[in-house]
């Protein structure tokens, strides 16, 4: 397929799955922006490096995606927006009563609230050019709980609500909505953690990944970025002009138990 013509804006995409889908997307021909909340010289660095790589315009607009303004600040610099993947989240895990309320309102804003910023600022753009997808990066937290992570499952629960209203708000119009499900990916931040799990547990970085990590992903392997991205372009083809509204999970089994 190709995606010449077209602007993907990935959320939170400086690094792990939301780069992995903006190379996706770059490697098809898109017009790529990269988000995050920092603005280093790595950063604008990464967008240049991208751009010779895949020969396509690749730019990097910080936002901050806890704060609304911003959200639909960045889509407004990038003055187009053909694909939306809203992908920034944070992570933390505590007892529901002793969740700390800051943490409980940095995760609702950034894993939830601002997909309604972006999608919000979007959908008007789409609208003119007469297409449009949005793609949110979910969770099988969307669609399971686990102990402990009461904002993370609420925040992509919400996700999964909201794909499911905007799917119906553009179902006659050339625009879908759709969420990803993903179980545990291997990037940077989860490899970073298997040794730190093994000796935690006294067990083998192998026993870790299986047995802890892995323990609710009956596959027991770990979902890769370029899956993800695979996936992003499908959402982006032909093929799927009538998958709206709904979830496609990419867990090991994980939300079939």
């Amino acid at each position: 397929m190709s995606l010449n013509g077209k602007t993907a804006v990935i959320t939170g995409s400086n690094s792990g799955i939301g780069l992995g889908i903006a190379r996706a997307m770059a490697a098809e021909g898109a017009d790529v922006v990269l988000n995050s909340f920092t603005d280093r010289d790595e950063d604008h660095q990464l967008a240049k490096d991208m751009a010779e790589e895949f020969g396509t315009t690749v730019r990097y607009i910080q936002a901050d995606m806890s704060k609304a303004d911003q959200c639909r600040a960045l889509i407004e610099k990038a003055g187009a927006c053909d694909i939306l993947v809203n992908n920034a989240g944070i992570q933390h895990v505590a007892p529901l009563d002793q969740f700390p309320v800051d943490k409980w309102d940095a995760i609702i804003a950034i894993n939830m609230n601002s997909a309604f910023h972006t999608t919000a600022a979007a959908l008007p753009m789409m609208r003119k050019a007469g297409w449009g997808r949005v793609i949110n990066v979910a969770s099988a937290h969307g669609l399971r709980a686990s102990p402990y992570k009461s904002a993370y499952v609420t925040a992509k629960h919400g996700v999964v609500g909201m794909t499911k209203v905007v799917g119906l708000e553009t179902a006659k119009e050339p625009i879908t909505c759709n969420a990803i499900c993903p179980g545990y990916v291997l990037t940077p931040l989860v490899e970073g953690q298997i040794p730190d799990t093994a000796k935690e547990y006294g067990i083998s970085e192998d026993e870790a990944v299986e047995k802890v990590i892995l323990a609710k992903q009956p596959s027991k392997e770990f979902v890769t970025v370029e899956q993800l991205g695979g996936i992003a372009l499908f959402l982006c083809s032909d093929a799927a002009a009538q998958i709206t509204g709904t979830t496609i999970s990419a867990d090991g089994g994980w939300s079939a138990q």
